[in-house]
Order: C-alpha cells, then sequence, then structure tokens
C-alpha cells in the first residue's frame, strides 16, 4: 500500500504538535526555573531556595522555615538582587471564592481537598501539572497514599527540594488578617493558619522567562586583572 508522502507528513506534524500542547511544564532559566504554560507563570526549579540562600534576610530557619512576614520579605530582597534577572518574584497566588474565608470541603471549593484548582495555583501545579492524589477523596475517604516520608506526593516533576509540607501563599486570610492562606504538599490541602507560624516559602512569577540564565558580568577590576596577567605571560613567552 503506498502513502503520500504529504499526508504522512502532516500527520507526524500533528502528532509533535499535540505532545507539544499537552507539556505544561518547560525548562527556563538554564533549568533554573520551570514554565507553566497553563497558568502563564514561571516556578523556581529549588523550591527550597531559602535554606540555602536567604538573600540577606535574618530569621529563617536552617531548613528554609520562616514566616509569613519573613516570606514575603524573602521575596522582595530576591527582588532587590533582581534574582535570575527579574525583579517581580512572589509568593504563589489563592483565590478565595464564595463567602470569605475558608470554604471547606473534600472538592470543588477554595479550602479542603481538591479544592477548585482555578483557586490556587500551588494546588493547580500539585495536582493538575503533577498529577499527586489528594489524602481524602470526595466522600471524605482515605485515597491509600504511600506512608512516610512524603504521603501523596510522589512526583515533583522537574522540581528539586520540594518539601511534602505546608508552604505560605501570598494571600491574606480575609476573615483573620493575622492569619494566612497556605497548601501543604503532604496531602494536597489548602487552608489557612496564624502569620506566626514557620512555613516553608516558593517563589514564583507571572508569566515566561527567558530559556537561558543571564550571564553575569565579570567586574571591570577582574577584567583588567585577568588581561594584565595574561599580557604577563605573552612577555614571559616571549622571553
Amino acid at each position: 500500500m503506498r502513502i503520500r508522502t504529504g499526508t504522512l507528513a502532516a500527520g507526524v506534524l500533528a502528532m509533535l504538535l499535540a505532545g507539544t500542547a499537552q507539556a505544561a511544564l518547560v525548562s527556563r532559566l538554564g533549568g533554573l526555573a520551570v514554565y507553566d504554560t497553563d497558568l502563564d507563570v514561571t516556578w523556581l526549579v529549588n523550591a527550597n531556595l531559602a535554606q540555602t540562600n536567604t538573600f540577606g534576610v535574618t530569621g529563617i530557619l536552617g531548613d528554609g522555615r520562616m514566616t509569613w512576614d519573613k516570606a514575603n520579605e524573602w521575596v522582595a530582597a530576591m527582588n532587590t538582587a533582581n534574582h535570575l534577572g527579574y525583579g517581580d518574584w512572589r509568593l504563589p497566588h489563592v483565590v478565595d471564592t464564595g463567602a470569605p474565608g475558608c470554604d471547606w470541603a473534600y472538592s470543588g471549593t477554595d479550602c479542603g481537598f481538591s479544592m477548585d484548582l482555578s483557586t490556587s495555583e500551588m494546588a493547580h501545579l500539585y495536582y493538575s501539572e503533577l498529577g499527586n492524589a489528594p489524602y481524602f477523596d470526595a466522600s471524605g475517604n482515605e485515597t491509600g497514599c504511600p506512608g512516610e516520608p512524603n504521603y501523596c506526593l510522589t512526583n515533583t516533576g522537574p522540581f528539586v527540594n520540594l518539601q511534602a509540607d505546608y508552604y505560605w501563599s501570598g494571600t491574606v486570610y480575609a476573615p483573620d488578617t493575622d492569619r494566612a492562606w497556605w497548601f501543604r504538599f503532604l496531602t494536597g490541602r489548602q487552608e489557612s493558619v496564624y502569620r506566626d507560624w514557620g512555613l516553608y516559602a516558593w517563589a514564583v512569577r507571572s508569566g515566561d522567562s527567558a530559556v537561558a540564565a543571564p550571564v553575569v558580568p565579570v567586574p571591570a577590576a577582574a577584567w583588567l586583572l585577568g588581561s594584565a596577567l595574561g599580557v604577563l605571560g605573552f612577555v614571559r613567552r616571549r622571553k
């Protein structure tokens, strides 16, 4: 049976385009960030960067946990440093839907498990992009997630240091501004807690980002020193 070349090429192209459309997480900034094509946001690959880089902010625990106010201070310091060439990093958003506050349910609201994914960037990443399960199903029954240490966080995708624990959002809890929303990557749960608790922080920015990380220019003094050494080496070789 003979197959026309044009028809075959069109079919291959269609399959390639379909595969591209399904790829929701794309490497950016030289592998230091990931672009979510669904939400049009860029996540840091290191989901616990604060453990190794505080950007000069004091009061962050050795394992990277911090209060909500410290988390916002840390992101602000990151932006001052123009981390990876951008100064608009932030904490992930949570959208409070329905009545102000937690509309607790096992599915479909802004609070609890398997929430409406449009309410939360972290929930969308956990459930939709990474395909992790909730600890409880829509009927309130345990889903049988594996046990320690990560329970329902069975897939961390391209990210590193993603803690199976609580992460701050950047959204204050409307009924009580002493609290803020969080998402727990251990069980897929979203709720709120007092802002003085120690939780993890993960930076994200709106929109796509460059493919390659910016090249850090060599300071002028270092360049001059290198040039001088090069000339000296050339003179010695001539002698």
